[in-house]
């Protein structure tokens, strides 16, 4: 018997192997392809990269290529072979991705403790310590296994997420603080950005006309997927009028600027406990990323807005991970159960290695009796976990990594380049001393 089983040859599944592995435990990872592929993949390597073959930028003042070094410093097998397999980029990293897919694949297959098995798993192992990192498109079998442990309400299949800004890129001169008919704290819950009529119906002339990315044909086939949240270009598309009439509407809201209530108003809401981060309501789109950074930025108020996230709509399978897991990325209601990957709410390339690593260590620290490990919240791996394990205002979406996760800096920097950079320098630090004491 295994002294670990790890579900999902991902980039999660494969990390989190390899790590425990390289803790000295015997591990038996699980993945279906070739012998059942997914409307996505296309080949049985592991690790294959499905849409692009950028992770992102290896610039360490920018949230990707930080949490990257990190991962270095942490001994990543995934990072180790996209640096091998890099192709030029630029200050990114992009690899071939059948090339960096094949080496996972070799190195795995190398590793002396671990054993690779071509099976699809459809009931969670009982007894002994499993890693669960079967991704966005977990199979319906081993979804209803999870349903029945998690509960149904905390398992989403959906997924429809709005962009998100950073606070101090809203511009409060034309923004301001309020919540309708006063309801909420003094101050107000929500950010208001303000349209008058021509402001809106330039808005949404914007909207209706702009790219939006194509839907996969298991996507356009489920109708669930816009029942249940309509893009807000669609929406827009039906009458000029529709957004003021819905997400947009005014009613309740008084600009304190001009003290008349304006035409229309997106509202922003807060998406963490530091309120470093907003979510725009209501604004679930499919529009290509370079059209929603143009078009929204016509929202007064939005001009400047750096946007960490940007909306999406697509297939996905994720925890309600605040209600369910530790930043240790265990379960809550089993020790020896850990969940990593895109499954946890950890977006893109990058965050699914970062939780597929904590994963695969913290279940080798189990094994043995220790401690699991919670990563410091200065750096974006630690930030990464807590945030996807907090329970935090509004409902639970998820995140790549980005600065706004990570706690303010004291005394706070204005100029944005050298925050940025002196956030990494905190968060390299940090990592260091924090490894130097296990």
């Amino acid at each position: 018997m295994p002294d670990l089983i790890v579900i999902g040859g991902g980039l999660a599944g494969s990390e989190a192997a390899w790590q425990a592995a390289e803790q000295g435990l015997e591990v038996v990872l699980y993945e279906m392809r070739p012998r059942r592929m997914t409307p996505a993949h296309t080949s049985g390597q592991l690790a294959e990269l499905v849409c692009s073959n950028s992770l992102g930028s290896n610039r360490v003042d920018r949230a990707s290529g930080l949490l990257k070094e990190e991962l270095r410093h942490l001994k990543s097998l995934i990072i180790a072979c996209a640096d091998v397999t890099a192709l030029p980029a630029g200050q990114a990293l992009a690899v071939d991705r059948e090339a960096f897919a094949a080496l996972v694949t070799e190195r795995i297959q190398a590793h002396p403790r671990i054993t690779l098995c071509r099976e699809e798993v459809t009931e969670l192992p009982i007894g002994q310590p499993v890693v669960i990192a079967t991704g966005p498109l977990t199979s319906p079998a081993l979804a209803e296994a999870i349903a029945a442990l998690t509960g149904a309400e905390s398992l989403y299949f959906y997924d429809a997420m709005a962009p998100i800004v950073t606070a101090e890129s809203v511009n409060m001169e034309i923004a301001f603080r309020a919540s309708r008919y006063g309801a909420g704290d003094e101050e107000g819950d929500y950010l208001n950005c303000p349209m008058n009529r021509q402001q809106y119906e330039r808005f949404v002339q914007e909207l209706v006309n702009a790219e939006t990315f194509p839907l996969r044909d298991f996507e356009r086939e489920d109708p669930r997927f816009f029942e249940a949240c309509l893009p807000i270009e669609v929406l827009a598309r039906r009458e000029l009028n529709a957004l003021a009439f819905g997400p947009l509407k005014p009613v309740g809201l008084i600009d304190p600027h001009t003290g008349r209530r304006p035409y229309a108003v997106v509202q922003l809401r807060q998406d963490n406990r530091a309120a470093t981060l907003y979510n725009l309501v209501g604004f679930q789109t499919n529009l290509k990323w370079s059209e929603q950074e143009r078009v929204f930025r016509l929202i007064p108020g939005l001009e400047q807005a750096e946007f960490v996230r940007f909306g999406q709509m697509h297939r996905n399978t994720f925890l309600n991970g605040p209600a369910l897991l530790h930043p240790t990325m265990q379960f809550r209601q089993r020790e020896g159960l850990f969940f990593a990957g895109q499954i946890t709410g950890t977006e893109g390339y990058i965050g699914s290695v970062a939780s597929g690593l904590v994963a695969g260590l913290n279940a080798a620290r189990w094994v043995a009796g220790r401690r699991p490990l919670t990563f410091p919240p200065t750096t974006l791996i630690g930030a990464l976990c807590r945030y996807v394990s907090t329970p935090a205002p509004g409902d639970f979406q998820p995140m790549k990594a980005n600065f706004g996760l990570l706690p303010p800096l004291d005394p706070p920097i204005r100029n944005k380049r050298e925050r940025y950079a002196a956030y990494a320098r905190r968060a390299l630090a940090d990592l260091e001393a924090f490894l130097s004491t296990l």
